[in-house]
Formats: C-alpha cells, structure tokens, sequence
C-alpha cells in the first residue's frame, strides 16, 4: 500500500513541469496534494482508476487540496468543522476500514510571525480533531505541516531560530503530536538521517545547494506501527519547491 504527499505549489503550474509523469510512474494507492491554488473547474484531470476529492480556499490562487484514490473511501469529511479555520481548504478526511487518512496544509506562520497566534489556534483545534477521529480509529495525516520540528530537520538550524517554522512555539506543537501517539515515520526509519529535506527557496540557489527544511510529513497513530514498511522523501522529483513524501504500509 503506497501513499504519498506532495505540496505541488500550485498544480496547473507543476502540471506543465511533470506532474503527470510522476503520477503515473508512482502508482499510489492514495496521492494527497496541498497548495493545489485552485478554484472548482479550472482544471480537468482524467485520471483513471482514481477517485477525487478537491478542498478550494474561497481565496482565489490561495491554498488548496485534494485526494486521489484507488479506493473508494466509506465517507469523506472537509476542513475540522470549525468555522475560523474551514475557509481555506485546508484539510480532506476520507474514511477507510481500517483507518482515516487526512491532508492537511498547516497554516504558515508568515515573515514576521504575523500569523503566528494563529498558528498556534489552527495546531491546538488540529490537534483535538485528529484525537477525536482516532477515539474511532487509527489515523495517517500527510502534508506540508510548515514545521522543522528538530535541528537534523534543517540545513541552517542557527540563523532560523526564531524565523517562521522553526520557532519554539511550532516545535513545541509537534513535540505535543508525538508524545501524544502520533508517529513520525520517516524519523521512526531513519532517526539519524541528515541532509533529507522536503522543501527549498526558490531564492539563493538553495536547492542546488540543498539548503532546505524538512517540513512535509506521513504521521500515524501508534497503532499502525507494525504496519509501516517504510517512508521516503523523493528528493529528486522537481516540479514544485517541495518534493513528494512517501508511506509505504503492509497490507
């Protein structure tokens, strides 16, 4: 079972940059987006043997996701079912049998940290829907979560201290995701791994000099670890300023 997250910065751009070629080519079960940055109707994707479920900001050119799916899921859920946060297609849940596989893209926190305590309601309220959904069943949530959650996570931990994705403030919220039973599970493979990153400015030739953050993630409630086989970051694939993040589960 393949499961993967790609932030694709806008998708009709990434689209005229390869994305379909490595759709094809990856054959996912399951292929989550963020930052699709569209509205209803302005692509057509025919993608066969694939179901799809898209979530717009109602801010034009802003935000976005979607799921495509080989398997028909048993209910489908957008945005958490707060208003403050449900504006900009943030969030898909579908419902499996087994468990609920959600894409998110975490609020940034913006130059400045202007939207910083804002941040920290979305990862609060975030939080409580992920536990509610999991007092059901098991949960896998993927996506560009804006956060470099330790030092080996980023190539300039110093100069980014403070800087947005990397304060104590947004560490601290995934420190809380972890010691509440969600895995990471490209850290739970590979706890020592540096120079793996998922996301680079398009400034300063960063990617190149793979100056970048790892900020795109699969997590999964502690209950399915014995179902992880093994996770990747697909550092090669261009088309976006982040790449694909892989979850491979047994069946």
């Amino acid at each position: 079972m393949k499961l993967i997250s790609w932030n694709v910065n806008g998708l009709r751009a990434c689209m005229t940059k390869g994305f379909m070629d490595f759709f094809n080519e990856a054959d996912a079960d399951i292929f989550c987006l963020q930052e699709t940055k569209l509205q209803a109707g302005q692509i057509e994707m025919e993608l066969p043997g694939y179901e799809q479920f898209w979530n717009y900001a109602e801010k034009k050119g802003y935000s976005g996701t979607a799921i495509f799916t080989k398997q028909k899921p048993l209910s489908v859920a957008y945005g958490i079912g707060i208003e403050e946060h449900d504006h900009e297609g943030r969030v898909i849940t579908l419902e499996y049998p087994d468990y609920y596989v959600v894409t998110v893209y975490t609020p940034n926190s913006q130059d400045g940290l202007a939207r910083l305590d804002y941040r920290m309601k979305w990862e609060d309220d975030f939080f409580t829907y992920l536990k509610k959904l999991e007092a059901n069943k098991p949960v896998i949530f993927c996506g560009d979560l804006n956060v470099a959650h330790k030092e080996i996570d980023l190539k300039n931990p110093k100069t980014n201290r403070k800087n947005a994705g990397f304060t104590d403030e947004e560490r601290g919220k995934m420190t809380k995701l972890q010691e509440n039973g969600f895995i990471d599970t490209f850290r739970y493979f590979y706890p020592d791994q540096e120079g793996i990153y998922s996301w680079w400015s398009y400034r300063f030739q960063a990617r190149s000099k793979n100056a970048g953050w790892r900020i795109d993630y699969f997590m999964t409630s502690e209950s399915l670890k014995d179902r992880l086989e093994d996770a990747k970051i697909d550092t090669t694939v261009l088309g976006s300023d982040h790449c694909p993040v892989e979850l491979i589960l047994k069946d």
